[in-house]
């Protein structure tokens, strides 16, 4: 069973690229992974990490959104915008709206709602509560990777408008996800983790193509999207000899750093560099363990980049932090690039 996109010639003419993945909508899609453990190669380095830093509610996001099938609507992560904005927007979700999409969401829950959800519906303040656990999520599940994941994502882009340039858009739709998206013109297939079988028509809109990390699998979908529904599909490495499960796992959990910065400043405090760039704010027993050295060998590595003006320290009461300084950041892009 598939979910077809029938487009028309309109539809085309206005189906897009996004210009980056959605830092939500990346969240929504790790959240439904945390709670399976499918794919151990590309997320369970990932899933231990994360696993660190559960916030105290997570039990409640995870039955809003489960590992398969539709969230609650008012728990929509997948609008486009800042983090911070939408989740205040979702800290300012109106008591009768809560309680209107639990109703229409409740039928197709088989084990029906826990307490802890039901009561959404009658105390406000725990809307505040849920926003303050999707903040804490994407703060330790999504944002450290952030950078890596947004630096991905324009490689992927530039490929995939080359394709369209040098093509058209039916390279464009065929490459997007080979195994679970088929483009059979002028209708376009897509196998849902959900095995939703539907027609879908446009009328006129086109598509937004959303490149996601997380997503490496089943496409996600909202055809109800307004202005524009929207897809998903993974990002790919085109490195030779590169396949997508060493790609995903090094983009989220690589600690290695990169060559040129390695020749330049040793191995080691090119580690360090990138653990602060990676980690800001971090303590440096933290920076210790993301970098898999001794704290005295981390504090002496990050005095010497202190120095060299690579880096800042802070103090937050005894605890000293570290972060990079702009020079900090522009090496190791270059370091990077």
């Amino acid at each position: 069973m598939t979910l077809r996109i029938h487009l028309t010639a309109e539809d085309l003419a206005r189906t897009r690229l996004a210009a980056a993945p959605r830092p939500l909508l990346e969240l929504e899609i790790a959240v439904r992974l945390l709670q399976e453990r499918s794919h151990p190669v590309r997320f369970d380095a990932w899933r231990s990490r994360a696993a660190r830093h559960l916030p105290p509610r997570i039990g409640t996001l995870c039955e809003l959104i489960p590992a398969t099938g539709a969230a609650v609507d008012f728990l929509d992560l997948s609008g486009e915008g800042h983090p911070d904005d939408l989740v205040d927007r979702l800290r300012g979700t109106p008591a009768d709206r809560v309680r209107k999409d639990l109703r229409q969401w409740a039928p197709g829950r088989p084990r029906g709602l826990s307490p802890a959800v039901r009561s959404l519906g009658r105390d406000p303040s725990l809307v505040g509560e849920l926003a303050d656990t999707v903040a804490h999520a994407h703060q330790h599940f999504i944002a450290p990777y952030w950078s890596r994941i947004d630096r991905l994502a324009q490689v992927d882009r530039t490929r995939r408008l080359q394709q369209l340039a040098g093509h058209g858009v039916e390279r464009l739709l065929s490459g997007l996800n080979p195994r679970y998206i088929t483009w059979d013109p002028p209708v376009l297939h897509l196998t849902m983790a959900s095995g939703r079988d539907a027609d879908v028509r446009l009328g006129g809109r086109g598509l937004l193509l959303i490149p996601t990390l997380f997503g490496s699998h089943y496409p996600a979908l909202d055809d109800t999207a307004e202005p524009q529904p929207w897809i998903t599909y993974p990002l790919h490495d085109d490195r030779p000899g590169a396949v997508p499960a060493v790609f995903t796992a090094e983009a989220l959990t690589g600690s290695d750093a990169p060559p040129a910065l390695t020749a330049l400043l040793g191995r080691t405090r090119a580690t360090v560099l990138r653990a602060i760039g990676d980690h800001p704010a971090c303590t440096t027993g933290q920076l210790a363990s993301h970098a898999r050295i001794a704290p005295a060998s981390a504090s002496e590595h990050a005095t010497v980049l202190r120095r060299a003006g690579l880096t800042a320290q802070t103090r937050d009461g005894k605890r000293v932090l570290h972060t990079l300084t702009p020079a900090g950041h522009v090496l190791l892009d270059a370091g990077r690039g």
